[in-house]
């Protein structure tokens, strides 16, 4: 491995090198025998070196931290020239130089010995941040349920009791709306079930808490259209619900080990160590800048032609969630922001006074961010315990690259491209041409749970391929905008989009919190034909959590061409939506035009083709070996990047704990599930341990595999008493240890009286082809009888007629989403060519199994 000193000094100029260790003096001329100190100068000394450029200009930086007390500010007069290329890069391989905007807390002393809290006195630089990193983990806010009962009034709410108006810092504690479905919505609805907005308190008198302004109106007066029962911005609902899902950042609620609170008036943090944790010899990060680069051009001087290198970028935080605007989350991480925008922002022509264009909401800043950008390249970089987004390619974005990258710990988004401000720019200021490629992504929307791997707005010929992606609370990649109007029969937003290519990406264990959305989610007009529309090909998508699918078509998906992927292990429909179209006068009677052809997936279907959609050439598989190992083996990052996947970039520690613990009791037992955790913590969990509460004793454990859990999708705790209220909390365990527990269910009382048996299930059907294999489609009873009879299901079992083969569907989506209208499928094989089946489904509950619906009678096709 070489030495910073050891660099030959051969091939580029003296000039042409920029030496930076964190040891260095920035009045010492940044060679390699004195080199200088800050990134800010060395900036500076670019911009005195690039204008006659006759090769690359090199900034080497040691291994090392560099601190950043503000970010590093670039533009037109940072970037290279003569095609040559400014390179920020770390001067040894194979170590990163840490570009961080944390400030370093020390001097921490026991503060209360019963909750084993610490405090540390906090530095002079931080002004307020919403995380906090020991020894490179992150830490949790302290969190937990509602300590009252709450009733919603039109500025908050009035509490069954004054108990949370001694609380301190009133106006820092956040209410979270966690959207959901079925039993998962425990009164707090969200603004959909892929959203988790946030608002913060304004202050608590008596019984009665004020919500802060905007973010109270933003999220609970959304306009509803007076037409029909939709919202003007047609996305989510009106408001987040009755109560919040659990509550954040309140000096009460310490007491969990890895959770901690800054006290900001009296300048104090708190924390309670996790189980092996010194903090006298511990590193404790607490990021205090918001943005590490900013590089922005603008149309007629872009920032360009500049190379980030084998770098880190760390500790930034997003403090805009902390003041009234809180977070009040449309999809994606897109908010609304600012007075009265619930009425106006975005909405254009379906309000009088909305702001134009149609869906111009207020976008996630990202940690590393540019606009106006042309031939920027991060190669082989990492963005880990990142505050907001990990980097932002915004609007003008050009030509630009992100390859080889590692993104991981991230609060939000992982990587986002264009925005959804300029739906009709043209010239500079269209994004364009930009490649994604090879990057590891996951861990990603460690605070907004909406947070997606990969987020494109309006772009054209983007590239965005063999990246892995896994471990998102919600989707892995969402391409495109503004196609929700067709839900009142309107065009979408008009765009330049077109050209866009997601490909041989492999995408696993999404959706892990949020519904309603997939690994590869598309929306909007895409292209102005099938021929120049968005291309998804080749890429392997498994293992969803939540409901959704695993290629979403979602409103107004026009001109898309989805090819010669595998979905597997998806429980719901593989592919999305047919959608009516109403772009360019077309009145809906025909449908937006999508060509979904020879992909591999346990969906089924025949070949068809009718009103502008094409389904042709697809395969039914019931194991993944059975797709083609030249479209599995491509799926991914490419051999040269592979290491990304072994190599350590984040400390190894137990997980963090499961989220959205919900339980249904029964005679004598309670069923429980739950959200796996986003964080494993580096390696996989292994095991779930289930505790019952009874008040403040433990009344009973039950624990299960990963494995099993996946498969089953919920716990069975038996032998409790009818008539007492129960509790209920899940740690996960992998190799490194246990989680903390997580947040109690809410109670639940077990009672003698008997689950009648379910109603049969609804829709069922089979589609049969040649390979001698039946996608059964079945869904819930109350699908379409909210009140049919049954409820929980907790399995299903289906049996084939001839011949009596029979199969029991188990799973997450059984218990956790009654009622919705998803589709469920599995697969059955051995059935022999031109014999004829039919497939009878019945609902299993705790009592039993249901009557059963049967299939209409299905041929299998000769080969």
């Amino acid at each position: 491995m070489r030495t910073l000193l050891s660099i030959p000094l051969f091939a580029l100029t003296l000039a042409a090198q920029i030496y930076v260790t964190p040891q260095g003096d920035d009045s010492n001329p940044a060679t390699a025998a004195r080199p200088i100190r800050t990134l800010l100068h060395a900036r500076d000394l670019v911009r005195a070196r690039n204008q006659q450029m006759t090769a690359d200009l090199v900034v080497y930086l040691a291994p090392g931290t560099y601190r950043l007390s503000a970010p590093l500010l670039l533009d037109a007069r940072d970037s290279g020239s003569g095609g040559h290329n400014v390179v920020y890069r770390s001067a040894v391989e194979g170590q990163r130089a840490v570009v961080s905007g944390g400030v370093a807390v020390s001097g921490w002393k026991l503060a209360d010995r019963a909750r084993n809290l610490w405090s540390a006195p906090a530095p002079a630089s931080l002004e307020n941040t919403r995380q906090l990193y020991v020894n490179g983990v992150r830490a949790h806010r302290s969190r937990g349920r509602l300590p009252v009962d709450v009733t919603p009034t039109d500025t908050g709410y009035t509490a069954s009791s004054a108990a949370m108006a001694s609380w301190r810092n009133a106006s820092d504690i956040e209410f979270v709306y966690t959207g959901g479905n079925s039993i998962w919505n425990e009164h707090s609805q969200g603004l959909g079930p892929w959203t988790e907005p946030r608002c913060p308190v304004a202050g608590i008198e008596g019984a009665a808490i004020a919500m802060a302004q905007p973010c109270w109106a933003n999220s609970t007066k959304r306009i509803m259209l007076p037409s029909n029962e939709r919202t003007a911005n047609l996305v989510g609902g009106a408001s987040v619900g009755k109560q919040p899902a659990y509550i954040e950042n309140a000096y009460e609620l310490l007491g969990t080990p890895g959770e901690w609170y800054f006290d900001r008036p009296t300048r104090t943090l708190y924390y309670v160590p996790r189980p092996g944790e010194d903090l006298a010899r511990a590193d404790v990060e607490a990021p205090a800048v918001e943005s590490l680069i900013e590089a922005s051009g603008t149309a007629d001087a872009p920032v360009h032609n500049l190379v980030f290198r084998g770098l880190q970028f760390s500790y930034a935080t997003w403090l805009r969630p902390s003041t009234p605007e809180g977070f009040s989350e449309i999809q994606a991480n897109y908010t609304l922001t600012g007075a009265r925008a619930w009425a106006t922002q975005g909405l254009c022509t379906l309000v009088p006074g909305g702001e134009c264009p149609y869906g111009a909401w207020t976008k996630l800043p990202g940690n590393v961010r540019l606009r106006y950008s042309h031939d920027i390249a991060f190669r082989g970089d990492v963005f880990i315990h990142l505050g907001a987004a990990g980097l932002d390619l915004g609007d003008g974005a050009q030509s630009d690259a992100v390859e080889g990258c590692a993104f991981t710990d991230i609060s939000g988004n992982g990587v986002e491209l264009g925005a959804v401000d300029q739906p009709l720019a043209t010239g500079a200021g269209i994004t364009r041409d930009n490649r994604i490629r090879n990057n590891h992504i996951w861990n990603i929307g460690a605070e907004y749970r909406g947070g997606i791997g990969i987020v494109v707005g309006y772009a054209q010929r983007s590239t965005i391929e063999h990246n892995q992606i896994e471990q998102t609370p919600y989707a892995a990649i969402s391409m495109g905008w503004g196609g929700w109007p067709d839900k009142i029969r309107q065009p979408g937003q008009a765009n330049y989009s077109e050209n866009n290519r997601v490909a041989n990406n492999r995408i696993s264990h999404f959706m892990l919190v949020l519904a309603d959305g997939g690994g590869i989610y598309t929306q909007g007009l895409t292209g102005p034909d099938l021929a120049h529309g968005e291309r998804v090909t080749g890429n392997v998508v498994t293992e969803q959590f939540g409901s959704g699918h695993g290629i979403y078509t979602d409103n107004g998906s026009c001109n898309i061409t989805v090819a010669g992927n595998v979905m597997f292990h998806l429980n719901f429909d593989n592919w999305g939506s047919r959608h009516k179209d109403y772009y360019n006068g077309a009145d809906g009677s025909a449908n937006d035009p999508l060509d979904i052809l020879d992909n591999y997936w346990q969906q089924g279907g025949a070949d068809a083709s009718a009103s502008n959609v094409t389904l042709r050439g697809n395969r039914t598989i019931g194991s993944l070996d059975q797709a083609p190992r030249a479209v599995l083996d491509a799926a991914g990052l490419e051999p040269a990047f592979q290491g990304l996947l072994r190599e350590r970039i984040a400390p190894a520690a137990p997980p963090e704990p499961p989220s959205r613990t919900a339980s249904i009791a029964g005679n004598g037992f309670a069923l429980v599930t739950w959200s796996p955790p986003v964080f494993e913590g580096e390696s996989p969990v292994e095991r779930y341990t289930v505790t019952a509460w009874s008040g403040a004793a433990s009344a009973g454990t039950a624990g299960i595999s990963a494995a099993e859990f996946r498969d089953v999708g919920y716990v069975k705790l038996s032998g409790l008493q009818n008539g007492t209220a129960y509790r209920f909390t899940v740690t996960a365990s992998n190799r490194q240890g246990d989680s903390v527990a997580s947040m109690p269910s809410r109670s639940v009382t077990p009672g003698s009286k008997p689950f009648p048996l379910p109603a049969p299930p609804a829709h069922v059907s089979a589609i049969a082809d040649a390979s001698g294999r039946v996608s059964i489609h079945f869904q819930d009873p109350a699908a379409v009888d909210k009140k049919a009879p049954g409820a929980p299901v907790v399995a299903y079992t289906i049996t084939a007629s001839p011949g009596g083969q029979k199969v029991t569907f188990t799973g997450r989506n059984v218990l956790a989403l009654e009622g919705t209208a998803h589709t469920t499928f599995t697969v059955m094989e051995g059935f022999a060519p031109g014999r004829t089946y039919t497939f009878s489904v019945a609902a299993v509950n705790p009592t039993g199994e249901g009557a059963p619906a049967v299939s209409a009678p299905v041929t299998i096709p000769a080969k």
